[in-house]
């Protein structure tokens, strides 16, 4: 049978085949969905559920062309994976990339519980506790990941597989206690453990603790060590776990097939694929990507702490259906995913809070686009790093497509592990930051609904670690498992109802900020999709994300300054009346100095003096040319307090236009420093240094002046244009 062929009467026909191809399985690997050709079949990865009968239509009516793509893409590429196959025991294991970046956090912070991946079960009905018991340790027994400590051999950690374990589950019976308090009781026991560390060197890497709430109900706590687990690996976790019981609990053997490969054959495999001309082929995309990267300036409630505690909270979201619904339809329309959506919606509101330009987010991705380690538990979860550059205050329509191009060539170039990317882009480190980036999002399917076990059920429950590794972290579900765009795979960390809109939750480091302000973000979030969807040809500069109470407090109150004062007294003689009032209040900062208003007062007295010894007063125009500093605010007032007026000189104007003003403004004094003296050049002027000088200033009394000013003479004058040279003049 002849191959097929991409049909297209001209070059640009068939580049948009190719785009649209691209973006197609672009699309399906947001879902976790992998499609690789093996031989001359098409193969099809998916988390279950995840592919609808529309979704494996559309697959089926694209195979033709997804195979010749595909094959393409393999021919001109100068490399191609090698299967992954088991390797021998003997000698030893290398750890992964990933593991390896865990294994050094954990010898910096030694028996942390920053990466524990906990999960909670409630099973309700009949509990065959031996079918529990047998169904766990055949999962350990299965994969070799959950029997693996870490050992250092020459300096170097290596894995060490034990050959059999038997699994404990500790069982904590909660009926002796009030009723009403159980829930309370099991809430803290889960919390307790989710916070316990793991030994890496000695202890099994998974604990199981079921708690007896009543005679026909429980919760089940599980808790994994992120270096042999990741949030696909619960699911996989939890998928066995209802095979296996359903098979025991009846008697009958394990249904599951045995693993062709585990957890150290891949580790030993990705060390020895991602090296030579595949490891500068992924880095030369990355370090192109990432050159000259910015670190994100969000504002927060408090300093970042020398380093970083890990200490995290969460607050929960929920967007109204229709809101959701209008995101679907705008994402559909504009030919990207939901997850760009949100990605270019989140970018914006950081681009409001941070006002930069150059704005990265991580993003995790799954990153089981091999058919050999769909089914494993182990860490493969990978970081993509995610920059957008939104200068040009380009419209939200623009800026989707921007984040478009950026997810696409990061889901091009996601094989390179982000712990080999900061080991070869060497960032600048800190013990309070994570590298390359500090916030992070993800818009996943939403999580799975509880399983009908033999008379058991069970169900996911939330569960809150207390723990935050980034800055910020953004999670998203969708409406329901079918909608499009996730970025990866169910986290069964917290199962929430969709039916109404997208949900989400926000986990933030308490180290920064405050409960009331990731609230008010969240606010944000929502006001900004909707001035979205309303407008996605708005400008992001425009586009709103105050609620109209901030706007009104914002544009009405902030600036409803009004305030009476006596309208026959001059400026200066209002500070007088301050000063008076409070002589001790510190009225000036300027860096580290700090001025009260008694002391403001007194030097500002003795420079009116000085001034009006040289004539200056009503109507005088004084010339004031000094650079930010407490001599500029004592020029003003002691020019003011003399009876005169002030004429802002900048010190950086070229000295010709200097000239111009003082000679145009007849000017015959002017204040200033010793740095800026050179500038001033005009005959008969008379140079007041309020540094260099300020000695002989300070004779003078120091007590409040009189002058004949009133409010009616004139405060300042100020040259507006450089072109017609006009001074204009304010009053009191």
């Amino acid at each position: 049978m002849p191959e097929p062929k991409i049909s297209s009467s001209s070059p640009n026909a068939r580049d948009s085949v190719t785009v649209e191809l691209v973006e197609f399985l672009s699309y399906l690997r947001s879902l976790d969905i992998n499609i690789f050709v093996e031989g001359s079949r098409l193969r099809c990865n998916a988390p279950e559920g995840i592919i609808t009968p529309e979704l494996r239509a559309e697959i089926s009516q694209k195979k033709a062309e997804i195979i010749l793509f595909l094959k393409a893409a393999n021919r001109t590429s100068s490399f191609t994976p090698t299967p992954i196959v088991p390797m021998g025991r003997d000698g030893n294991l290398p750890l992964s990339f990933a593991q390896q970046r865990l294994w050094f956090l954990d010898q910096l912070v030694p028996n942390n519980p920053f990466y524990n991946v906990p999960a909670a079960l409630r099973l309700t009905g009949a509990l065959n506790f031996s079918a529990l018991q047998q169904t766990f340790n055949e999962i350990v027994r299965r994969h070799e990941a959950l029997r693996t400590t870490l050992a250092v051999v020459s300096g170097q950690p290596v894995q060490r597989i034990a050959a059999a374990f038997h699994l404990p589950i500790n069982v904590v019976d909660l009926r002796n206690l009030p009723k009403e308090s159980r829930q309370t009781e099991a809430n803290r026991l889960t919390a307790q453990e989710a916070q316990r560390s793991f030994n890496l060197s000695n202890d099994l890497l998974l604990r199981v603790t079921l708690l007896q709430l009543d005679d026909a109900e429980y919760l089940l706590m599980l808790n994994m060590h992120h270096i042999v687990s990741d949030g696909w690996s619960i699911g996989v976790l939890i998928q066995e776990l209802g095979a296996l019981y359903t098979a025991f609990a009846s008697e009958k053997p394990s249904p599951l097939p045995d693993l062709s490969i585990q957890y150290a054959d891949f580790a030993k495999w990705q060390r020895e694929w991602l090296q030579g001309e595949v490891l500068e082929t992924q880095l030369a995309y990355w370090r192109q990507q990432l050159n000259g990267i910015s670190m994100l300036n969000l504002p927060a409630d408090r300093p970042r702490p020398a380093i970083q505690s890990y200490r995290g909270k969460r607050q929960f979201l929920q967007l109204p259906k229709q809101l959701s619904e209008a995101l679907e339809t705008l994402s559909q329309r504009e030919g990207v995913t939901l997850f760009m959506t949100m990605l270019a919606a989140f970018k914006t509101l950081l681009y409001h809070y941070a006002q930069q330009e150059d704005i990265v987010v991580g993003s995790p991705i799954a990153n089981r686009n091999r058919s050999e380690i769909e089914a494993l538990i182990g860490f493969f979860v990978n970081s993509l790093v995610l920059r957008t550059d939104l200068s040009g205050n380009p419209t939200f329509r623009e800026l989707l497509n921007r984040v478009k191009e950026v997810a696409l060539g990061a889901y091009a170039h996601q094989d390179l592990p982000f712990e080999k990317l900061v080991e070869e882009l060497h960032p600048d480190r800190a013990l309070n930051q994570n590298p390359l980036f500090q916030v992070a999002f993800a818009l996943q399917n939403a999580p799975g609904n509880r399983l009908e076990l033999p008379e058991l059920t069970l169900s996911p429950q939330q569960l809150d670690v207390g723990t935050a590794r980034f800055d910020l972290e953004f999670h998203l579900w969708e409406r329901s498992p079918n909608s499009s765009g996730s970025n990866q795979s169910p986290s069964n960390k917290l199962w929430v109802d969709s039916s109404l809109g997208i949900s989400g939750m926000v986990i933030y480091s308490a180290d920064l900020f405050d409960e009331a302000t990731i609230a008010r973000l969240i606010g944000h979030f929502q006001t900004l999709l909707e001035s979205i969807v309303a407008n996605p040809e708005q400008r992001i500069a425009n586009l709103q994300y105050l609620s109209a109470q901030e706007r009104y407090q914002l544009l009405v109150e902030c600036n409803n300054t009004q305030a009476d004062y006596p309208q026959d007294l001059c400026i200066h003689q209002l500070f007088e009346m301050q000063a008076a009032g409070t002589p001790d209040a510190v009225a000036l900062v300027f860096g580290e100095e700090q001025v009260t208003y008694r002391e403001l007062n007194f030097r500002s007295n003795q420079l009116a003096r000085y001034l009006q010894k040289m004539g200056v007063g009503a109507e005088v125009l004084v010339g004031l040319c000094c650079g930010r500093s407490l001599d500029l605010i004592v020029g003003m007032l002691g020019i003011l307090k003399a009876g005169g007026a002030y004429l802002i000189l900048d010190p950086s104007y070229p000295a010709e236009r200097s000239s111009f003003m003082l000679k145009d403004a007849q000017l015959s004094v002017v204040l200033t420093q010793q740095q800026s003296v050179e500038n001033l050049r005009s005959p008969n002027l008379q140079i007041v240094r309020l540094d260099t000088d300020w000695e002989m200033i300070s004779q003078e009394i120091a007590d409040n002046p009189t002058s004949a000013a009133t409010a009616e003479n004139l405060v300042y004058a100020i040259y507006t244009s450089g072109v017609h040279g006009k001074a204009e003049r304010s009053g009191n």
